[in-house]
Protein backbone atom coordinates (compact mmCIF):
# COMPACT_ATOMS: atom_id res chain seq x y z
CA UNK A 1 0.00 0.00 0.00
CA UNK A 2 1.47 3.42 -0.75
CA UNK A 3 2.20 5.84 1.66
CA UNK A 4 -0.68 8.63 1.65
CA UNK A 5 1.08 11.77 1.95
CA UNK A 6 -1.87 14.11 2.56
CA UNK A 7 -2.56 12.14 5.33
CA UNK A 8 0.48 11.79 6.96
CA UNK A 9 0.84 15.75 6.68
CA UNK A 10 -2.73 16.45 8.12
CA UNK A 11 -2.26 13.75 11.01
CA UNK A 12 1.29 15.52 11.84
CA UNK A 13 -0.52 19.53 11.44
CA UNK A 14 -3.36 17.84 13.83
CA UNK A 15 -0.61 17.45 16.21
CA UNK A 16 0.94 20.63 16.71
CA UNK A 17 -2.97 22.08 16.71
CA UNK A 18 -3.65 19.91 19.59
CA UNK A 19 -0.19 21.37 20.96
CA UNK A 20 -1.54 25.02 20.29
CA UNK A 21 -4.46 24.37 21.94
CA UNK A 22 -2.69 22.87 24.61
CA UNK A 23 -0.42 26.03 25.18
CA UNK A 24 -3.46 28.78 24.58
CA UNK A 25 -5.40 27.25 27.16
CA UNK A 26 -2.87 26.87 29.74
CA UNK A 27 -0.09 29.39 29.04
CA UNK A 28 -2.29 32.14 27.64
CA UNK A 29 -5.76 31.05 29.31
CA UNK A 30 -7.48 31.55 26.08
CA UNK A 31 -10.75 29.07 25.59
CA UNK A 32 -12.76 30.46 22.74
CA UNK A 33 -10.00 31.00 19.97
CA UNK A 34 -8.37 27.80 21.25
CA UNK A 35 -10.93 25.91 20.48
CA UNK A 36 -12.35 27.35 17.45
CA UNK A 37 -8.53 26.40 15.84
CA UNK A 38 -8.70 23.08 17.23
CA UNK A 39 -11.92 22.19 15.89
CA UNK A 40 -10.84 23.24 12.23
CA UNK A 41 -6.93 22.07 12.54
CA UNK A 42 -8.44 18.41 13.72
CA UNK A 43 -11.05 18.08 11.45
CA UNK A 44 -8.85 18.12 8.54
CA UNK A 45 -7.63 15.38 9.04
CA UNK A 46 -10.08 13.46 10.17
CA UNK A 47 -12.17 14.32 6.92
CA UNK A 48 -9.27 13.10 4.50
CA UNK A 49 -9.56 9.83 6.93
CA UNK A 50 -13.25 9.36 6.10
CA UNK A 51 -12.46 9.97 2.10
CA UNK A 52 -10.50 7.19 1.87
CA UNK A 53 -13.10 4.88 2.23
CA UNK A 54 -16.02 7.13 0.51
CA UNK A 55 -18.66 5.70 -0.72
CA UNK A 56 -18.09 6.93 -4.25
CA UNK A 57 -16.07 9.19 -6.07
CA UNK A 58 -18.45 11.87 -5.31
CA UNK A 59 -18.62 11.43 -1.51
CA UNK A 60 -14.96 11.41 -2.35
CA UNK A 61 -14.51 15.24 -3.24
CA UNK A 62 -17.32 16.48 -1.09
CA UNK A 63 -14.97 15.16 2.14
CA UNK A 64 -12.21 16.41 0.21
CA UNK A 65 -13.98 20.01 -0.46
CA UNK A 66 -15.26 20.01 2.83
CA UNK A 67 -11.30 18.93 4.64
CA UNK A 68 -9.88 22.07 2.28
CA UNK A 69 -12.62 24.46 3.79
CA UNK A 70 -11.63 23.32 7.28
CA UNK A 71 -8.08 24.20 6.31
CA UNK A 72 -8.86 27.26 5.19
CA UNK A 73 -10.68 28.60 8.26
CA UNK A 74 -7.77 27.18 10.03
CA UNK A 75 -5.68 29.56 8.51
CA UNK A 76 -7.85 32.18 9.67
CA UNK A 77 -7.64 31.72 12.93
CA UNK A 78 -4.22 31.00 13.30
CA UNK A 79 -3.76 34.72 11.63
CA UNK A 80 -6.71 35.96 14.30
CA UNK A 81 -4.51 34.08 17.16
CA UNK A 82 -1.13 35.82 16.13
CA UNK A 83 -2.74 39.58 15.08
CA UNK A 84 -4.69 39.43 19.02
CA UNK A 85 -1.32 38.40 20.45
CA UNK A 86 -2.09 35.09 21.66
CA UNK A 87 0.89 33.39 19.84
CA UNK A 88 3.89 35.40 18.26
CA UNK A 89 4.92 35.90 14.93
CA UNK A 90 7.62 33.28 14.85
CA UNK A 91 5.06 30.64 16.30
CA UNK A 92 2.79 31.79 13.71
CA UNK A 93 5.60 31.70 10.79
CA UNK A 94 6.72 28.29 12.34
CA UNK A 95 2.81 26.52 11.79
CA UNK A 96 1.55 29.05 8.52
CA UNK A 97 3.88 27.02 6.17
CA UNK A 98 2.00 23.64 7.06
CA UNK A 99 -1.32 24.99 6.59
CA UNK A 100 -0.40 26.81 3.19
CA UNK A 101 0.65 23.71 2.29
CA UNK A 102 -2.70 21.22 3.30
CA UNK A 103 -4.68 24.42 1.69
CA UNK A 104 -2.78 24.32 -1.92
CA UNK A 105 -2.44 20.02 -1.36
CA UNK A 106 -6.28 20.16 -1.09
CA UNK A 107 -7.41 22.09 -3.45
CA UNK A 108 -5.24 20.56 -6.50
CA UNK A 109 -6.73 16.70 -5.14
CA UNK A 110 -10.35 18.59 -5.53
CA UNK A 111 -9.52 19.93 -8.90
CA UNK A 112 -8.03 16.88 -10.19
CA UNK A 113 -10.74 14.62 -8.55
CA UNK A 114 -13.17 16.90 -10.43
CA UNK A 115 -11.36 16.59 -13.68
CA UNK A 116 -11.48 12.72 -13.40
CA UNK A 117 -14.98 12.21 -12.17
Amino acid sequence: MKENIIANKSYAFALRIVKLYKFLVSEQKEFVLSKQVLRSGTAVGALIKEAEHAQSKKDFINKMNIALKEANETEYWLMLLKDSEYITEQAYKSIQPDSIELVKLLASIVKTSKMNN
